[in-house]
Order: C-alpha cells, then sequence, then structure tokens
C-alpha cells in the first residue's frame, strides 16, 4: 500500500475512513508523514462511532457509552488500499478501514463485517454471488428554501420536468458527467451506463456485475461518497435520499445477483423453467428481511409513505415475475450464465453493505431450507392481491425485530444496535417538519 504514497508524491493528507451503521462516512485526518502508522498501528475509534444516529449522536443507553467506558476498537485497511480523493483541492488519498477487537476478532457491529460474515456462509458451501447495483441520485440547487434542479450549464435554463432516456439531459451535464466518471476510473469503481431518469435533475449509474460482494457493496458505497463530494466542488448538491421531491420520482437502489457453484456455473441458470429456487427466500421473507432494512435508513412519514405507493413505480407488494417491473423482485430477460434476479425495493439512501448482506443472506437461508418459490405472477403486480410491504417505519422496526429469519444473517450485537439507531431516530424524528427532515437527509444519505 506504500507504493501508492511513493507513486503520488504530491498527496499531503490522508482519510482514514469506515462506513457505520446508516452508511456515513466516519474518519480521521492524517497528516502524509504518519500515514504508515494507519497501516503498521492501525486507527482507533470507539465502537461506539459505529453506531451513531443520523446526526451523528451517541444512542442513548447504548452499552457500548457508558456502561462500558466507551473503549475503543481498531480498524485495519481493507482490501482496497489507498484512493485518491477527486473532490478535495487538497491532493489527498482515502483509506477504507474496518473494525475488529483488540485480539483480532471482526467487530460484528461493522456492517461491512455484516456482509463478509454472509460471504464467509457462502464459501462455507463453495458458492460465490455475483453483484451489480444500480444507484439513482438527484442533482439538486439546495441554496435557497426550496430545492430546485440546477440551472442547466448549457442553457442557463431550469427544466422542472421528467426526461426519461434523454440525450438532451445528458448532453447539459456533460462536463459533471464526465468529472464523475473519470472519478469512477480513478477509484477502480466499475461505472457503466449512465442515464437521464424520471425526476428532474435525476440520474441513473450502473456499475458492473463482480464475482466479489464486497468490492460490489465497497463500490456503491464509494460511489455515494464519491458523488457528493463531486457535486459540491461543481457548485450544487447530489442526493440519494429516497424522496427529495415528494410529487417527483423517489431514488432506488436496485441490485442484481445471481449465485455461481463450485465449478463456476450460474445455478440460476435452470434451462427456461420457472423455478428459480433463489426467489423462494428472497421471496417469502421480503418484509422482514428489508427491516424493511431499506425501510429503516429512509425517513419515516413524509419520506417512508409517500415511497411506497401503487403506480408509483415503487414495488409495494411481495411477488416476483420475469421481465416485470412492477414486482419487487424482477427476473431480467436473457438466461443461461445471464439469468440473474433483481432486487428492486431498496432506496438510495440504504446502506449498501446491509443491503447486500440482506439479500444475499435470505437467498443463502432459502438454500439451506430448501425452499420453493411460488408461481410468478404476470400483468401489473399493483392490481394483484398481494402481501404488502410495511409502509411506515414503526412497521419496518418491528418486522426487523422479530424476524428469526433476520437473527440468522446479523450477528445479534448488530440487530440490537441498529435497533436502537432506528428507535431513537424515529423518537426525535416526529419533532420535525418535513423541510426539515429533507435538509437533514439531503446530504447525509
Amino acid at each position: 500500500m506504500t507504493d501508492y504514497l511513493f507513486e503520488n508524491p504530491d498527496i499531503k493528507a490522508i482519510r482514514t475512513v469506515a462506513a457505520d451503521l446508516n452508511g456515513q462516512a466516519r474518519g480521521k485526518r492524517i497528516a502524509r508523514r504518519f500515514a504508515d502508522k494507519a497501516l503498521t498501528d492501525g486507527t482507533r475509534f470507539p465502537y461506539s462511532v459505529m453506531n451513531l444516529d443520523i446526526w451523528g449522536e451517541d444512542i442513548e443507553n447504548s452499552p457500548l457509552v457508558f456502561e462500558a467506558g466507551d473503549p475503543d476498537g481498531i480498524l485495519w485497511p481493507t482490501e482496497r488500499g489507498f484512493l485518491p480523493v477527486p473532490w478535495l483541492d487538497t491532493p489527498t488519498a482515502l483509506l477504507p478501514i474496518w473494525m475488529f477487537h483488540e485480539d483480532g476478532r471482526p467487530y460484528a457491529g461493522d456492517p461491512r463485517q455484516a456482509l463478509a460474515r454472509v460471504i464467509d456462509r457462502y464459501t462455507a458451501r463453495g458458492l460465490t454471488p455475483v453483484v451489480a447495483t444500480e444507484l439513482e441520485f438527484y442533482i439538486i440547487d439546495d441554496a435557497g428554501r426550496e430545492l430546485r434542479v440546477p440551472p442547466s450549464p448549457r442553457s442557463g435554463k431550469r427544466r422542472q420536468q421528467a426526461e426519461i432516456l434523454a440525450l438532451r439531459q445528458l448532453d447539459a451535464w456533460d462536463n459533471f458527467l464526465t468529472a464523475l466518471h473519470d472519478a469512477c476510473e480513478a477509484m477502480d469503481i466499475p461505472a457503466d451506463t449512465t442515464i437521464s431518469e424520471a425526476g428532474p435533475g435525476q440520474f441513473e449509474i450502473n456499475l458492473m456485475h463482480q464475482a466479489d460482494a464486497l468490492k460490489a457493496a465497497d463500490d456503491a458505497w464509494l460511489f455515494k461518497l464519491m458523488t457528493g463530494g463531486m457535486a459540491r466542488s461543481h457548485g450544487f448538491a447530489a442526493s440519494f435520499m429516497a424522496k427529495p421531491y415528494p410529487d417527483y420520482a423517489g431514488n432506488g437502489l436496485h441490485a442484481h445477483f445471481s449465485i455461481l457453484d463450485a465449478e463456476g456455473r450460474n445455478i440460476l441458470d435452470d434451462g427456461g423453467a420457472a423455478r428459480i429456487r433463489q426467489l423462494a427466500p428472497c421471496h417469502r421473507r421480503m418484509p422482514a428481511r428489508d427491516a424493511r432494512i431499506d425501510a429503516d435508513l429512509r425517513p419515516p412519514c413524509v419520506q417512508l409513505s409517500t415511497g411506497f405507493v401503487p403506480g408509483a413505480h415503487a414495488p409495494t407488494g411481495i411477488a416476483w415475475a420475469y421481465e416485470n417491473r412492477t414486482t419487487a423482485l424482477r427476473v431480467p430477460a436473457g438466461g443461461g450464465p445471464a439469468r440473474r434476479i433483481e432486487h428492486r425495493v431498496a432506496g438510495g439512501d440504504i446502506n449498501p453493505y446491509l443491503f447486500l448482506a440482506a439479500i444475499l443472506g435470505a437467498a443463502l437461508n432459502g438454500i439451506e431450507d430448501g425452499l420453493m418459490p411460488p408461481e410468478p405472477i404476470t400483468g401489473n403486480a399493483y392490481n394483484h392481491d398481494l402481501a404488502q410491504l410495511p409502509t411506515t417505519w414503526q412497521a419496518a422496526i418491528d418486522a426487523f425485530e422479530q424476524s428469526p429469519d433476520i437473527a440468522r444473517i446479523f450477528a445479534p450485537d448488530l440487530i440490537t444496535n441498529f435497533l436502537a439507531t432506528k428507535r431513537q431516530e424515529l423518537h426525535y424524528m416526529a419533532e420535525l417538519s418535513a423541510q426539515e427532515q429533507t435538509d437533514l437527509y439531503l446530504d447525509t444519505v
């Protein structure tokens, strides 16, 4: 890892950074001359730092804080090594880290460790998940009281209208999108296709499939961090929050996954038959699995209730289908090695580590239990009588707490910490107006 600093003598500072339960970046700024210390001695944070609420405050009565004396964990670099930080003026290197105990055991309350725990279960069965993500975000002028699309750099106009697959929108923001893709190349984030989405100033960028779910989650998390920074350097905000505008499309984070066996064969390749084994666990356990984890990471009330309504291109019922975007689980066209499942429920504000741990863990639970899926539906899922996803934050928290499947996916400490975090946020969020909620979540998720 020291080779990176040797090859980049202009680097002046190091940022050691980890993801907390909300997916927020927590870290330290280290002078370049002391960079070796982060590699040889690690970085120390209190365990409680991985379990802060969305305001960055301690969780009340957390056993990690006063009861335990607020002790430190030790964080070591991930496999990623040093990365550039294209959104800062000061030449800076980013060093992703994750948390362990002093004796070398992984700290179960670290969301990246939660995903590693699930991947270890796959490895023990000779299986490898292959994962890709699609991330939606808005670019926003938040300088005034009302959020607005920034004026086009080409025309100077604000186009408050849907721009689905509009080349005009891509052209208008070409300088920013080019800078974004250049930053992805520099950070080894496999950004592929960019499209203009349904909302004003809304885009979707696809990250390529890869047989390394940890790296896929790293890429999604780093992309969110980088996009927010790059947008600010261009004079506006970029937000992944679920519903920055109540009257326009929300932001989603869709995941595509398949599973390879020990010989490298895609076990979802069923020769075109209707049975896809991995749909069973995803389907049966969706309400509890999602914690709805993706709902839990969204603002309650105003934001969550406006995100899950029939006909809004966000699935509301629990069902799967072939090539059908009204269902929560979609099997896209194309069979053989390309056969995969698309999970279409999560919001763009989700923690990618917890999200991928949840859906991959649920799939593996189903494999282990030998579950079989129901028949796929056809037609508009909104017109079917389906079990529904939770539509309030409280219902999502309750489902998460009561699910025996969640207990198989996540460690007890993470479940306890996560529930305490979401309950504290829900309690204090009730005191905020819709405008205050939006101001809070615009940059934090």
